[in-house]
């Protein structure tokens, strides 16, 4: 950096031989005295050390030398002033460089140093060279920092001391002495001046770490090059880098001043390989709870694997989160899903486990296990391939014995399957764009709370986010997008899911889901279901429809509420029951739906919005609350709201307990359910039992297990006309479906009556 030659700058005040009238004796100030025609001053053609020289007589207690042009003096410059002179005759005096600060108006600046450092003559004859460097800044080096108000000087000497002495002045120079201060003024450090080399070969660890001790808070520069670390690095000051590193997989680059994803993609040359090494540093710092990618987006090329990137690291429980930024998955075979199918057999004496698999090496953790009597969503939690055993993460309800079962190993763009347990760990404002490639994001085999916020899932190959064992425990899912990649396609040939939970406590809430086959499946209890919106239709008339929310656990203790559910349906099964057939234990319990929006259009007329499936006998309902909901089908009537799908059993509604289904709405719908269920019943011609049947309007078609209440409506009469003010007495679970009562009189009767019914007891 040099003015002179950027700027265009004159710096060198002219030679003495040009005029004595622009050197002052005074400030160097417009007016003030000059040395042309002075008594004490000549010039001096031939010198035998400077040539054309200024001979001066000291006169006054400090004589001043100046000159009267203005040398400038611009902010981040600094200029050396340098004077050679030499004592002639007389008493032998002191030299200084010395100058006065002018701002842009002309106006002295006061409170800056004026002078330089002195140097006494002590002979005669003795060239002496006296030098002082001027700046904005207060530097080390710096002898007269004149700050930023100061905007030019006038620059020259001083003579102090004894008076009389007679001294020749060789021309005085300025020059740009910047550069000698440029990184100071840059804060950059750069790693090369300790010895690192840029060849990719050199081990540059000692220098990079020497660089950052000198750096003082500092910048450091990585300049262009290729440098190898072959050790753990830790900077604690910021680093910009114009080359790259290269490091070991199990060595860590901590950034303690710039720890960002752009910084460590800047770093290695290479977004995949930079988000590795920067999710490697934060599981490995106590300096940054969070990851931020800078609203960058990382491309990837192959699945993620986490813990692979991490290999100091097989669990991990403090809170951790990456935040702010985009993953998009190119294609490519990486993505590819493989697949197997392997003998095994199953006991159900040990429910989560397949024994004497066939071909085991072959088949990884965290593939989904298909096969007949397979529930949805089991997948392999973990193996030892000695034994040939393989732990699923849930039971299978009925493939007791030998066979060929089908393993599927879907590629994830995130792969957190390889920690043993990860707990408190989340995703904020992400975006996971699978461009149908390849599935989201696979959870570890254990931990808890694991987060996403502000997310989005975009077009997921298979999968948008797999639990394979109870990684799950406690998961929050929330105000997220779940965007499928199987929208174009027909309901019946959708096959991704948007979510499964193994474990209890998941909370989904406020999300938008988009046309998955299933938008969760929950095999764990106490859930939290509200406020999202997840749709599943298409144009296909009278056109069939999948579960939006699947429950697949008896025992539930789930809220759904406030949700948007939008051509689909929920769905309660028990298909991850060894034994499903009911044997002990609460059954069909702890389930409330409340205040959801159920829309359906263009179904078959046998669809239904609330949907229990038992895969076993004897089972029943017990405490279930339905209220609150709105159910409309719009483009056709569909017959009810709710049903019982019986393709493996039908519930045992004798035994149904705390069953409440009340104060919803239905529109487009033909039969209206309820219980308590009101009916008005008109007996139009006398008998003494009259059958009052629920027309199907008991939850689930269930049976009438119970009376609240019989008022009639007006007198009852008998044959002959005469009013009549009986009590009857009711009979339950009448007719071929047990949904009727019979009012018994004790004499015929005719008249009006409101029943209040239930389905419970």
């Amino acid at each position: 950096m040099n003015k002179v030659i950027s700027a265009g700058l004159e710096l060198m005040p002219p030679a003495f031989e040009a005029g004595l009238d622009i050197w002052s004796s005074g400030d160097g100030t417009p007016g003030s005295d000059t040395y042309d025609g002075a008594p004490n001053a000549a010039i001096v053609v031939a010198d035998p050390d400077f040539a054309g020289c200024l001979e001066m007589q000291k006169l006054q207690a400090t004589q001043k030398l100046r000159y009267m042009g203005k040398t400038p003096l611009l902010s981040g410059c600094y200029l050396q002033v340098k004077a050679r002179i030499k004592a002639v005759s007389g008493a032998l005096p002191t030299v200084r460089i010395a100058g006065w600060a002018g701002d842009s108006s002309d106006t002295h600046v006061g409170g800056v140093i004026e002078v330089g450092a002195t140097t006494t003559l002590t002979s005669y004859g003795t060239v002496a060279e006296v030098t002082a460097i001027i700046g904005t800044g207060a530097r080390q080096g710096v002898d007269m920092p004149w700050g930023l108000a100061a905007g030019y000087g006038h620059l020259g000497l001083d003579l102090i001391g004894p008076n009389g002495g007679v001294v020749r002045i060789d021309d005085i120079e300025v020059t740009d002495v910047t550069s000698a201060f440029l990184r100071d003024m840059l804060s950059r450090v750069d790693v090369t001046d300790y010895g690192a080399i840029g060849d990719d070969v050199t081990d540059n660890t000692a220098a990079f770490e020497a660089a950052d001790a000198a750096a003082a808070g500092r910048q450091i520069l990585v300049p262009a090059g290729a440098f190898f670390l072959a050790q753990t690095v830790s900077l604690n000051n910021p680093v910009y880098f114009e080359g790259s590193l290269r490091m070991p997989v199990d060595k860590i680059l901590l950034l303690r001043k710039n720890f960002d994803f752009p910084s460590y993609a800047a770093a290695f040359a290479d977004e995949e390989t930079g988000f590795k090494k920067a999710f490697q540093a934060l599981l490995n710092s106590s300096d940054h709870e969070s990851l931020d990618l800078g609203g960058r987006m990382v491309t990837v090329t192959a699945p993620i694997d986490m813990q692979a990137a991490v290999p100091n690291r097989s669990s991990y429980s403090t809170r951790r989160v990456v935040r702010n930024g985009q993953f998009s998955a190119t294609g490519g075979a990486a993505w590819d899903t493989e697949t197997w199918s392997e003998q095994a057999t199953y006991d159900t004496n040990d429910p989560r486990k397949l024994k004497n698999v066939s071909n085991i090496a072959n088949i990884p953790v965290g593939a989904l296990v298909e096969g007949s009597g397979v529930g949805r969503e089991i997948y392999v939690r973990s193996k030892n391939t000695g034994a040939g055993e393989i732990t699923l993460s849930a039971p299978l309800y009925d493939a007791a014995g030998t066979q060929v079962f089908t393993f599927k190993d879907f590629k994830y763009l995130l792969d957190f399957s390889g920690f043993s347990a990860l707990s408190k760990f989340g995703m904020t404002e992400v975006e996971i764009q699978c461009n149908s490639h390849c599935s989201a994001l696979r959870l570890p085999s254990a931990g808890t709370v694991f987060s996403l916020d502000h997310c989005f899932i975009s077009r997921p190959k298979d999968r948008g986010i797999t639990s394979i064992g109870s990684g799950c425990q406690g998961i929050l899912v929330d105000n997220c997008q779940f965007l499928s990649a199987e929208e174009a396609e027909d309901v019946p040939d959708r096959s991704s899911v948007g979510i499964n939970v193994n474990a209890n406590d998941a909370k989904l809430r406020n999300n938008r889901v988009t046309k998955f086959r299933h938008f969760a499946l929950l095999a764990g209890a106490n859930n939290t279901i509200t406020g999202n919106h997840f749709f599943q239709g298409d144009g296909v008339a009278g056109g069939v429809r999948t579960a939006g929310v699947v429950l697949a656990t008896t025992y539930c203790a789930t809220t759904v509420s406030d949700n948007y559910v939008d051509n689909c349906f929920i769905e309660w099964t028990n298909e991850q029951d060894p034994t499903p057939d009911f044997s002990n234990g609460f059954s069909f319990s702890a389930l409330s739906i409340t205040d959801n929006v159920f829309l359906s259009s263009d179904v078959a007329p046998w669809f239904s919005y609330v949907v229990v499936k038992p895969y076993g006998t004897g089972h029943f309902l017990n405490g279930v609350s339905i209220s609150g909901n709105k159910f409309r089908s719009i483009n056709g009537y569909i017959d009810r709201a709710d049903r019982v799908d019986t393709s493996f059993s039908d519930l045992e509604f004798n035994r149904c307990k705390s069953v409440f289904f009340e104060g919803n709405t239905f529109h487009g719908i033909s039969t209206e359910v309820a219980s308590p269920l009101r009916l008005r019943h008109e007996q139009a011609t006398v008998a003494s039992s009259w059958a009052v049947s629920t027309d199907g309007g008991l939850p689930f078609q269930g049976h009438a297990r119970a009376v609240d209440a019989v008022v009639a409506i007006g007198p009852m009469r008998d044959s002959a006309g005469t009013y009549k003010y009986p009590r009857p007495y009711v009979q339950l679970e009448k007719g071929s479906n047990k949904d009727e009562i019979r009012l018994n009189w004790g004499e015929s009767l005719r008249g009006e009556v409101q029943v209040v019914v239930r389905v419970d007891k």
